[in-house]
């Protein structure tokens, strides 16, 4: 007896297990298909399943019941309904353009007429052909031909739908925004573990946020005061009512994909042969049509307007803002890709991503970083491994212009100003590089790490004013919002580079004195003073000496810098122009200016003030600080109000800039209203039109490299094969652009040092 007893509760549990392994199938009524999408106990009073439906379906058709000759006509076309008293039509129906289909539910149908709709070399017939509908609206003159399950969805006009083989929404779709439906666990909400891996930084996606949404959610963490109101203000912008449809846009054409789940997708979008798009928002219409192609996996995510994602991209957890691109084979994962921005082949994950980034190659990866715009990552790079670490919580922040080269290795946690750029190497140790518009290089040889800053001024200058240029011409926002700085020189580069004469002059200080010792005690100040001495002097024996830095990499080998005395010059000129050309613009537009004005501008303008990058537009640290206290104190009350503050603040941006631009330039010169003179005027203008012409001639010099090298001439017969192949040199627009604005420039210069000369136009002298 205990063996057969041993047996049976062994055979009991055997049928457990075996029920746990297999799949939950329910049996229900078949009548009752396409009914009940939202249960009683999420309706209020007064509410049925089709009452969010209703608000909305606004096509503005008005649909009657079915007259019997139209349901006689269906039903020889091989349609079945559950209940023809459900099927709702406009006047303008034609029963003939509906066969072969299975109507389940409330079905309301617009005007079919005898057409055929073409997209591209598309052609199909209106009316709706061989599918299984369950309570669906439809617009005016749809396609929708071989849709295997079709369920749950708000249709608009001349859309063409074919060869899909699911495309439902469940009642509680969110549409890939962070919130959580009637009902719902909390841990249901979907977060984008941006900048972090351990999360540390989690941000609540929603339909229309921008870089600058992002960066503030995930920057600021220790107030909780702040994120809270972030939260807050994304569950306002969505209701949590379950019932909502998935709506399609007018003249939206999918065709040939497999599951398309709780997707709301705009007007004038192209899908087509997608595996799998589920929760998701795909904006499309007047501010950009965005376009979908084959074997792409959309899951968890925002797609902005104006999109392009293409052959074989994966997407989870992401925002892509608007027109963006991923292509390629391209993945992003816990991770929000900023305006204009392409991403093809690589692999990027846990990162914020602001506008007019690229990022190419099949073998280029991202992981936890902060990039903060108009970047570069090169084949090859490998941005944020995490061997340093027992956890992934490293993180990398780059500034404007990050640009690794080939190959790159770096690990977390590394820190890079505006523009560097990371030569060929594999860097093993943390970087913290404060110094912009730098070439960083791994010197294996010597054992160090060299830092050359202004590489860009001096060595690139053409690629650097041409992605300005180009980024500006690629921006393709309809609605900006956010005033982005694409400018190389502005307040925030401006501030990297007085630090990095500061840390130049310390360097140079320390070297001269590991020379020519002294015994005397020196404070910092004091050792920083005869460095600047020995720069600002041009002293060749600033060439001679080996100048270190400390603080740039956790490493115990030596951070060199490298002409270090070419550098501190360029950056002076740079900054100096930036000043000047600030003071030629206010001058220029106000034209009764006498030099009492100029010098009371002095006296207003005194203070350099600081910048943050909030999403690629720079705001002044106390603005930042005045937008989170209005955010927390109710005086901004939804994301709306965040991006109309957004939009006011970079209406004054112009001023703001010029004022920092001043103050800068009386910083560089030690300008005041007692010491500015016609002659320290003129000869502040000739330096800024020398500085102008210098740049120009630079771009020049740096594009010409390209048609003099022989070992890019050595793949042509001649120099026509290499116009035909490359382009003529004399035929680039660009540099023609440049040389032109710099003739504007020396004749607006010329104007103004003779105005004030013979102070006949503003009485200035």
């Amino acid at each position: 007896m205990w063996h057969n007893s041993c047996n049976g509760d062994g055979l009991i549990k055997k049928k457990e297990r075996l029920r746990m392994s297999q799949n939950i199938i329910k049996k229900t009524p078949l009548a009752s298909l396409g009914y009940g999408f939202v249960t009683s106990e999420y309706l209020k009073p007064g509410e049925d399943e089709y009452t969010l439906r209703n608000l909305q379906n606004r096509s503005g058709i008005s649909y009657k019941h079915l007259t019997a000759y139209e349901i006689e006509v269906l039903v020889r076309n091989r349609n079945t309904s559950d209940d023809w008293n459900n099927i709702y039509v406009s006047d303008a129906f034609n029963p003939e353009l509906v066969k072969n289909c299975k109507f389940y539910g409330l079905v309301r149908i617009g005007k079919l007429e005898p057409y055929f709709l073409s997209f591209s070399d598309l052609k199909v017939s209106v009316g709706l052909y061989n599918s299984t509908i369950i309570s669906c609206d439809f617009g005016d003159n749809v396609c929708i031909d071989n849709v295997n399950y079709l369920s749950h969805y708000i249709i608009g006009n001349e859309a063409i739908i074919v060869n899909v083989n699911e495309l439902v929404t469940t009642n509680k779709a969110k549409f890939g925004n962070g919130i959580v439906k009637e009902g719902e666990p909390e841990n249901l909400r979907i977060w984008l573990e941006v900048c972090n891996e351990n999360g540390g930084r989690s941000i609540l996606p929603f339909n229309g946020m921008l870089a600058g949404d992002a960066y503030l959610w995930s920057k600021y963490r220790t107030d909780e005061a702040l994120l809270n109101k972030f939260k807050a203000f994304t569950e306002a912008e969505f209701k949590c009512n379950r019932g909502y449809y998935g709506k399609i846009g007018d003249r939206t054409v999918i065709k040939h994909c497999n599951i398309i789940k709780d997707v709301w997708i705009g007007q004038d979008a192209y899908i087509k042969g997608a595996n799998k798009l589920k929760n998701l928002t795909i904006n499309s219409g007047e501010e950009g049509k965005t376009q979908i192609g084959e074997g792409v996996e959309l899951v968890n995510g925002i797609v902005g307007f104006g999109c392009r994602i293409f052959y074989g991209v994966k997407a989870v957890r992401f925002i892509m803002a608007s027109h963006s691109q991923l292509k390629y084979g391209a993945r992003l994962i816990n991770s929000y890709l900023g305006n204009n921005a392409t991403i093809s082949c690589c692999e990027v994950l846990n990162s914020l991503i602001f506008p007019a980034h690229e990022q190419h190659h099949n073998n280029s990866f991202l992981c936890a970083a902060l990039i903060m715009g108009q970047s570069n990552i090169a084949a090859g790079a490998t941005i944020g491994s995490n061997h340093n670490s027992r956890s992934p919580d490293g993180e990398m922040m780059a500034g404007r212009g990050f640009w690794p080269g080939l190959c790159v290795s770096i690990k977390h946690n590394c820190k890079f100003a505006s523009f560097t750029i990371l030569a060929k190497g594999d860097y093993k140790s943390e970087l913290n590089i404060p110094i912009p518009f730098a070439l960083v290089n791994n010197d294996v040889p010597n054992n160090q790490l060299e830092i050359m800053p202004g590489y860009w001024f001096m060595y690139n200058m053409y690629a650097l004013a041409r992605n300005c240029w180009k980024y500006i011409d690629r921006d393709k926002r309809i609605n900006k919002i956010q005033h982005i700085e694409y400018n190389y020189l502005a307040p925030d580069t401006i501030n990297e580079m007085f630090e990095a004469l500061s840390i130049m002059e310390l360097a140079t200080g320390k070297a001269y004195l590991r020379q020519s010792p002294t015994d005397a005690v020196l404070a910092d100040a004091e050792i920083a003073a005869i460095g600047k001495q020995l720069l600002v002097n041009n002293n060749p024996v600033v060439n001679q000496l080996e100048i270190t830095v400390t603080g740039v990499e956790n490493a115990k080998r030596k951070a060199v810098l490298v002409k270090t005395l070419k550098s501190y010059a360029v950056f002076t000129k740079m900054m100096t122009f930036y000043g000047t050309s600030a003071l030629v613009d206010w001058l220029l537009e106000n034209p009764t200016k006498s030099i009492s004005d100029v010098q009371q501008l002095l006296t207003t303008h005194h203070i350099r003030t600081e910048w943050v990058n909030v999403g690629g537009q720079l705001i002044t640290v106390e603005d930042v600080a005045l937008l989170k206290q209005q955010i927390k104190d109710g005086t901004l009350q939804s994301w709306d109000d965040v991006h109309q503050w957004y939009s006011h603040n970079g209406l004054g941006y112009a001023d703001k800039k010029h004022a920092h631009a001043i103050a800068s330039l009386q910083i560089l010169k030690a300008l005041t209203p007692q010491n500015l003179t016609e002659e320290t005027l003129i000869d502040l203008l000739n330096e800024a039109l020398a500085t102008k012409e210098w740049i120009t001639d630079n771009i020049t010099a740096t594009r010409a490299k390209d048609y003099t090298n022989p070992y890019r001439l050595m793949m042509y017969e001649n120099e026509a094969e290499m116009n035909q192949v490359i382009g003529a040199f004399d035929d680039n627009g660009f540099i023609k652009q440049e040389q032109l604005a710099c003739k504007a420039y020396r004749a607006s210069i010329l104007a103004l040092m003779q105005r004030i000369q013979t102070a006949q136009l503003a009485g200035i002298a």
